[in-house]
């Protein structure tokens, strides 16, 4: 058995052959496929993170309305890009999103990927110190997120408050029990992957990674899983982790479907360099009929590995389009698979 569910990147553009032409209606559409696809069985709803574009951006006011408008959902990012985060503002911003959701975030988080323009976080006010990059700033943040969400009191409090304060040092409010268990790491490198399971996130893995072995892309994340679980293990953490990939997965059963996706050649994955240092495989994409499709998912063996599958959905084809690709999925292809 796995959980199923969708992730978007909220992509919008006035194009007249966009369904989605405006951030509100990426916003608003939103909303309204996660209560789809609760409907339809699905298990969660994940957003991607990326400031500068036109696409989801700022996360929490999001996820709280989607934990506003369902009840069973889970609630997630894939990922929010932690070198533009004040982790402080951002623990209290998750735990008011996941006490309105009931306790269903998801809150996936990261390094973050190549940007739109040069050093974004710069312009949040967020620059490395001496002897810190980019990277180690964005895994300081989370460190710190981690801390704060254990709920324990930090701040000294005022001897003569607004209002009268519990006793001890101040913790941030509001709180969310629990939370700090559903925090995952986006991890593009077997070390990376390590370094959350040490301190305790949960793995998400996309479908894209660094190319360390050569190997075919889903060996790879299913070594990359492996190694997560190993390191896991060996911190001695008692609850057991949870792992997500994501795949763009689509059953061509109707002619709107061999329309959008019946066409080019998705059976390979492909080599790129995200910047100049870092050689990537890309993971191939999956479209055929759903016989087919069985056969070919049945041989990826990090889906194999992971008990969480986040199907990226083509968000500008519209709310229906996508919980039609959702229904497929679950109906024609989970079941002879055993993930339902």
């Amino acid at each position: 058995m796995k959980k199923i569910g969708f992730l978007s990147f909220g992509h919008w553009t006035p194009s007249p052959q966009s369904q989605t032409r405006s951030a509100s209606d990426a916003l608003l559409q939103s909303i309204d496929l996660a209560v789809a696809a609760e409907e339809l069985g699905a298990d969660g709803a994940y957003f991607r993170v990326h400031h500068f574009a036109r696409q989801l951006a700022s996360p929490f006011p999001l996820l709280a309305a989607v934990g506003a408008k369902t009840s069973r959902i889970e609630i997630g990012t894939a990922v929010i890009d932690m070198r533009y985060e004040n982790p402080l503002y951002m623990a209290e911003d998750a735990g008011a999103a996941d006490l309105i959701a009931g306790g269903r975030l998801q809150l996936g988080i990261s390094r973050g990927s190549p940007e739109q323009v040069i050093d974004g976080w710069r312009y949040f006010g967020y620059a490395p110190p001496e002897g810190e990059n980019e990277s180690d700033m964005a895994r300081r943040h989370a460190d710190v997120l981690l801390d704060l969400l254990r709920g324990e009191g930090f701040a000294e409090p005022n001897p003569r408050p607004m209002f009268p304060n519990p006793p001890g040092l101040l913790r941030l409010e509001p709180h969310s029990p629990g939370l700090r268990e559903r925090i995952w790491w986006g991890a593009g490198s077997n070390a990376t992957a390590v370094w959350a399971a040490k301190r305790g996130m949960n793995l998400q893995s996309s479908t894209l990674k660094d190319d360390e072995t050569g190997l075919p892309f889903h060996v790879q994340q299913a070594d990359q899983i492996r190694a997560f679980r190993e390191a896991w293990k060996a911190a001695g953490h008692e609850r057991e982790p949870r792992v997500s990939v994501s795949r763009s997965i689509f059953a061509l059963v109707n002619d709107h479907d061999r329309a959008f996706f019946g066409h080019g050649n998705p059976d390979e994955d492909k080599i790129g360099f995200i910047d100049d240092k870092t050689r990537a495989i890309f993971g191939r994409s999956y479209a055929a009929e759903p016989d087919r499709l069985i056969e070919q998912l049945a041989k990826d063996e990090a889906i194999a590995e992971a008990d969480t599958l986040l199907l990226t959905v083509p968000n500008q084809l519209g709310v229906d389009y996508n919980a039609h690709v959702i229904e497929t999925i679950l109906t024609h292809v989970a079941p002879a698979l055993g993930w339902r």
